[in-house]
């Protein structure tokens, strides 16, 4: 039984960092630019997976919890920091927010 050839899974990995990347430059909406950087982190932890999966070491795995770490940490500070952006402006456009101040 064979596995998928590692070119393939790295060439998944970008495509979903660029769909990621084109969600985070063209919305607006905050929940879904965090949604987008979850694709985003999700695509680097899918191609260290693959690279650690071809030279058949452990450390893409342990990259990979790292980069689940670290979106964990971004869900809960950029869902926080959404939460507040909405009670002061009733709105979770990403253009709104050029009107904060120190």
């Amino acid at each position: 039984m064979s596995g998928v050839p590692a070119e393939m899974g790295l060439m998944l990995s970008a495509l979903l960092f660029v769909l990621g990347l084109i969600g985070v430059l063209a919305r607006r909406n905050l929940i879904m630019i965090l949604m987008s950087l979850e694709v985003m982190l999700n695509a680097t932890g899918l191609a260290f997976i693959v690279a650690g999966s071809k030279w058949g070491q452990a450390d893409g795995q342990v990259l990979f919890l790292l980069v689940l770490t670290l979106a964990a940490a971004e869900v809960g500070i950029g869902l926080g920091l959404a939460l507040q952006i909405f009670h002061r402006f009733k709105t979770l456009d990403a253009d709104s927010i050029n009107q904060m101040q120190g």
